[in-house]
């Protein structure tokens, strides 16, 4: 039995699909707001203050591991519903949120190893969601694509060991954004130009101090319409270590606005 503890993002029905295909047998802690998976038989409505409550079904149903993946938001201090475990742990939870949504993850990941109830990586049953490293569209960077692409990665690289940016976008070797708290689509907004089209590239990936079994940066044909309409021409991604979605999608997109889609 694998335990599902999933968040918000189309990342968990892709797994989700896998797991029932290969009738692996799962149980779904939900934390998302709205109940994505209420109607599953084997889901769990759970509040992120309930770490009691999450590790008695876990225990339960005899899941010593689990598999997370989607996005846990930072919680609301006000609205917290905490069982006595809760009480205890969220503390942690709250100190780790200073660092983002993924520090978040990774404290929850701690408390559960606390319990003897293991983290696999999100990608053990979705392997196929990555990419390996070259060109998968038509179109190639050129040399002046190559310098934006250089200038972003640098950009990447310099930023502190607890950012919360995975992705940057630059445009005639200068940085235009650097993804922030409101993620990759807000940054995006920000990037639309009436001179330029069909030029300057995102560049996404992990975040320093990355836990690669949880929080991968999610990529699918909503960015790269996103970017092409921001006047982008292309994005690149890291080698396995990006969740690609809509693959072939996406490649068509970048095919048919010749743009083009290259992994590091």
């Amino acid at each position: 039995m694998i335990g599902l503890i999933f968040g918000e993002t189309s990342f968990p029905k892709e797994i989700l699909k896998k797991i029932k295909k290969r009738k692996i047998k799962y149980l779904i802690i939900d934390l998302t707001k709205r109940g994505v998976f209420k109607k599953d038989k084997n889901s769990h409505a759970v509040f992120l203050g309930q770490f009691g409550r999450i590790i008695e079904i876990l225990k339960k149903n005899a899941c010593n591991k689990v598999l997370f993946a989607g996005r846990v938001k930072k919680p609301n201090l006000y609205k917290l519903r905490l069982d006595l475990k809760g009480i205890y742990y969220m503390p942690r939870i709250i100190k780790s949120s200073k660092h983002g949504d993924a520090a978040i993850l990774k404290e929850i990941i701690k408390i559960l190893n606390k319990e003897k109830i293991k983290t696999i990586n999100s990608l053990t049953y979705n392997p196929e969601l990555t990419l390996k490293k070259g060109n998968f569209s038509k179109l190639k960077p050129n040399k002046e694509d190559k310098e934006d692409i250089n200038k972003a990665v640098k950009t990447l690289n310099k930023l502190g060991n607890y950012t919360f940016s995975q992705g940057v976008v630059v445009r005639n070797r200068k940085v235009v954004a650097v993804e922030g708290r409101g993620g990759t689509q807000k940054m995006l907004k920000k990037c639309k130009s009436r001179k330029f089209r069909n030029k300057g590239v995102l560049v996404k990936f992990p975040k320093k101090k990355q836990d690669l079994r949880i929080d991968l940066p999610t990529v699918g044909l909503k960015t790269l319409t996103q970017c092409k309409s921001a006047g982008l021409k292309g994005i690149v991604l890291r080698g396995k270590r990006n969740i690609f979605l809509e693959k072939k999608e996406c490649i068509n997109f970048a095919n048919s606005n010749k743009m083009f889609i290259t992994v590091k």
